[in-house]
């Protein structure tokens, strides 16, 4: 597969609003096997690294994927690239690709990956009743502190030695019922979500086979706005506050500093 057959494939997945080239390095690189230049709408692609289109098709989509998402707001410099929105960006391209057999997903076709995932998926459920039954004792010993007038947070610390985060959310999983079969961590991202409609969704996601990074931008509150102008703003926002903290802090440094010298 050549330059133009990969550009050509991946419009072929989704169409963008920007036009990008694809360009073969013919180089090999042990750091990256890809990289997306935002400012010149390019797609390096190292194509020395692969052993079969496959691999080269996979990092393609994820590049491009970077495309899509740069070209959802203006670009932004030393942003992080790889968001939940990103990966969202980037799954669903690959499922896309998949469907219209740009892309073969070895996890659900090789009969090794298929054996693997099914041992690993039988352990899932076993994991998530584990943690529900924690959540319904550490109800009971939060009781058990109100009736002894004792902080609950002091007996997760220091009787129990688990992170007051983790007895939150199987607290919740369990007044809330969280079907076991997702497995812990994705209960764990459930049992996070306030409004119960927003929470059916992401466990219906989850059934469905999707990410836990889809999920997250399924179920977060506020969605990312389109406007690169309204991007750029909350940035600049974000980045005036961060400077006026680091500047009261190094102000603080600074006297302390000084009173030293004075000793």
């Amino acid at each position: 597969m050549n330059q133009d057959q990969t550009k050509a494939m991946l419009l072929g997945i989704a169409g963008c609003k920007t036009d990008f080239s694809v360009v073969f390095t013919g180089k090999k690189s042990g750091m990256v096997n890809g990289l997306y230049k935002p400012l010149s709408h390019e797609i390096l692609i190292h194509n020395k690294n692969f052993e079969n289109d496959g691999q080269l098709t996979y990092t393609a989509i994820h590049e491009y994927a970077h495309h899509l998402h740069c070209e959802k707001g203006a670009f932004v410099p030393g942003a992080r690239a790889h968001t939940n929105e990103f990966w969202s960006i980037f799954h669903d391209l690959l499922e896309k690709a998949e469907k219209k057999g740009a892309y073969t997903n070895s996890f659900a076709t090789e009969p090794d990956f298929v054996d693997m995932t099914k041992r690993i998926k039988l352990l899932l459920p076993e994991n998530g009743k584990l943690m529900l039954e924690f959540g319904r004792l550490v109800v009971e010993a939060e009781t058990l502190c109100r009736k002894y007038f004792v902080r609950f947070e002091d007996y997760l610390d220091r009787a129990l030695g688990v992170p007051r985060t983790s007895a939150s959310a199987a607290m919740k999983a369990y007044t809330w019922q969280v079907p076991a079969e997702l497995g812990w961590d994705a209960m764990k991202l459930v049992a996070g979500i306030k409004k119960p409609e927003t929470r059916a969704t992401a466990i219906d996601a989850f059934m469905a086979g999707k990410s836990p990074e889809a999920v997250k931008a399924l179920a977060k509150t506020d969605k990312p706005s389109d406007d690169p102008k309204f991007r750029l703003d909350k940035e600049r926002e974000r980045l005036e506050r961060t400077i006026h903290t680091l500047q009261e802090r190094l102000s603080l440094v600074e006297s302390e500093l000084a009173k030293l010298d004075d000793e």
